[in-house]
């Protein structure tokens, strides 16, 4: 395994796969649908406007594993040291400490970029995903009741935030 960074080219096909199937078969995403490939190419160009880093896991035969990344959490500038993150796991390599690496170097990312605070927004009751969030020092600061309806259910919206040192001096405006 090692880790990359995403292109387009090279793993849109892929990331659009792990997207769909969780889109379809869990509450990762509150999507109805699959995604359309056309809709890669803006989320990969918002990534590369905003300069945020799309992480992937490739196994021995560059089969993407998972991949994480990050975006803008608010549109407002006083939010600009703040980005909400998501990982996702192919669904035959879940359990085997990816979403693990995969955060860690998200976290990483983050600090090198001086953002000051991770965001996930979790489903409530995904509890792999908030073990993980918690065993790498993210806080619990919030849960919004029934803040979605997806397979015939209410979903509650946990969020979990990472506090980094940085920037070292931030900024007004």
């Amino acid at each position: 395994m090692k880790i990359v960074r995403c292109t387009h080219e090279r793993h849109a096909a892929q990331i659009l796969e792990i997207f769909s199937e969780a889109i379809l078969n869990s509450t990762a995403l509150f999507d109805y649908e699959a995604r359309s490939s056309e809709s890669m190419v803006a989320w990969f160009a918002a990534k590369t406007q905003g300069s945020f880093p799309v992480i992937g896991v490739e196994g021995e035969g560059g089969q993407l594993l998972g991949f994480a990344s990050y975006g803008t959490f608010r549109a407002w500038p006083a939010y600009k040291y703040s980005v909400e993150h998501s990982v996702y796991v192919h669904k035959d390599h879940r359990g085997k400490g990816l979403g693990r690496i995969l955060l860690q170097a998200l976290i990483a990312a983050a600090q090198e970029q001086n953002y000051h605070l991770l965001i996930g927004g979790i489903e409530a009751g995904n509890t792999g995903s908030i073990a993980l969030h918690e065993a790498l020092g993210f806080t619990h600061a919030g849960t919004i009741r029934e803040a979605g309806f997806k397979f015939g259910r209410w979903l509650d919206l946990s969020f979990y935030q990472l506090t980094l040192e940085t920037p070292a001096t931030p900024r007004d405006g």
